[in-house]
């Protein structure tokens, strides 16, 4: 298989149902992550079915058991076994399928960002808020967050001095903006050198950012990468996903997203009606 063609494939054989509801076939997906046979591929359902239950996640809202008919040849048919699978429940999959397989791996990231996408449009605090400003605001926040958790991870892989961190970081930008590094970036969107790129940017680039982020802690985590070289690639390949994911569902890439107020100027400003709300 080529793997390259990986991430496109797993949207490829997304399936809608009557009701307009996206879902993937169990057998579909078995055939994309390389599972010769369907027999192996049932007993990662079933660690991916446990894995939703200790999540407090209902199994029968991912897990659909259906049955249809397959061809055998010469004419001949028989009724087989199959699962009606969410988003949710393909990530769920894809974490507990095979990690020696390239495949596996694309689909961990590609179903990774896929699903934080969701949550965070699901996410009640964030549904809660009543404009774009709030949302930069806790978007922003959440950014400055994990941007944190990553630093701990990258330094654990050996990303250790500044300098090096600084590049780190330059490989996840271009991976998510084309190949523009921050300087560039900066002069795209035409900065002030004394100007952060994050806190000009609105809601959709920040959460952007946001998912490049988590995605990569923890793919540098799971697969417990070490090494800088290990470590910036990774960086740029999860910005590359994210920026994938962003063109399979339509929407702007973010070098062409318009630069936002200042949002620390916002959040000074937002502060009293917070406060008042509390």
């Amino acid at each position: 298989m080529n793997t390259n063609q990986s991430p496109s494939l797993f949207e490829k054989i997304r399936k809608t149902d009557d009701e307009g509801n996206e879902y993937w076939s169990a057998r579909d997906l078995a055939k994309v992550l390389d599972y010769t046979e369907y027999r192996y591929f049932k007993a990662v359902i079933e660690r991916a079915k446990e894995a939703c239950k200790n999540s407090e996640q209902s199994i029968s809202d991912h897990f659909g058991e259906m049955h249809e008919m397959i061809e055998l040849g010469k004419g001949a048919k028989r009724k087989s076994d199959n699962f009606k699978l969410s988003r949710y429940a393909c990530y769920l999959i894809v974490q507990n399928a095979d990690p020696s397989k390239e495949v596996v791996a694309l689909g961990q990231t590609y179903f990774a960002v896929q699903t934080r996408l969701q949550e965070i449009r699901q996410m009640k605090e964030y549904k809660d808020l009543p404009d774009e400003n709030e949302k930069r605001i806790f978007l922003r926040g959440e950014v400055t967050r994990h941007n944190l958790l990553l630093a701990d991870s990258a330094r654990i892989a050996g990303v250790v001095e500044p300098i090096d961190y600084a590049v780190f970081q330059n490989h996840g930008y271009m991976g998510l903006y084309g190949g523009l590094d921050a300087k560039q970036i900066h002069e795209r969107k035409e900065l002030k050198k004394s100007q952060h790129i994050l806190d000009h940017m609105g809601s959709s680039e920040l959460a952007a950012n946001l998912f490049r982020t988590t995605q990569t802690d923890d793919k540098l985590k799971r697969e417990n990468i070490t090494g800088k070289q290990k470590a910036h690639k990774t960086h740029f390949e999860v910005g590359q996903k994210v920026r994938q994911t962003i063109q399979e569902l339509g929407g702007t890439m973010p070098e062409n997203l318009p630069v936002a107020d200042n949002i620390k100027k916002l959040a000074k400003e937002n502060e009293p009606k917070r406060i008042r709300k509390k």
